[in-house]
């Protein structure tokens, strides 16, 4: 059974995987509509990926009592000046959802809810991935700077590490 405490930080953390979801669709469609196909499908797998953690959620949060609350989502960002700053925003998100995931361990700990732990112990480890992807995708974006052959390659490359990365990313 869920504190209460637990299962409102639990569904708080809901509410940023469907903002992520959100947030990664939007950079999508800009994408697409900048003719970054690689890009765009990027975008969208991880919003698919996004997705299916707020789901686990979902279900954990049911299945352990509690009841997971579907509540209302902040809009993301719609536009961006340059692809660049598009994973620039994306990187400091990754950031924010691996410190909202530190404190849920937290709380479970100091709770001494030790299957909550364990339980997130799969989005610590998931998000360490995620934090390491963003960087490493920025600091080859830093290497290409204003070249538009560069961004081309990049844009293909891309669309391989989302290949790669969805048969390797199963949550379930």
């Amino acid at each position: 059974m869920l504190s209460k405490s637990i299962e409102i930080s639990l569904n708080n953390q809901i509410r940023i995987e469907a903002e992520s979801s959100q947030t990664y669709l939007s950079m999508a469609s800009w994408a697409e509509t900048h003719g970054l196909e690689g890009i765009s499908r990027f975008m969208y797998a991880q919003s698919d990926e996004e997705r299916a953690h707020m789901l686990k959620l979902i279900k954990f949060v049911n299945e352990r009592g509690g009841h997971a609350q579907i509540t209302d989502l902040r809009a993301p960002k719609t536009t961006y000046n340059t692809f660049q700053e598009m994973f620039e925003a994306l990187y400091k998100h990754e950031v924010f959802v691996s410190d909202s995931i530190n404190d849920l361990v937290h709380i479970a700990l100091t709770e001494k809810d030790y299957a909550t732990h364990n339980f997130l112990q799969w989005y610590v480890a998931e998000q360490i991935e995620e934090e390491a992807q963003a960087k490493l995708i920025l600091d080859k974006i830093n290497l290409i700077g204003d070249d538009k052959g560069g961004l081309y390659l990049f844009d293909r490359d891309i669309q391989q590490l989302t290949a790669s990365s969805s048969v390797n990313n199963n949550p379930n």
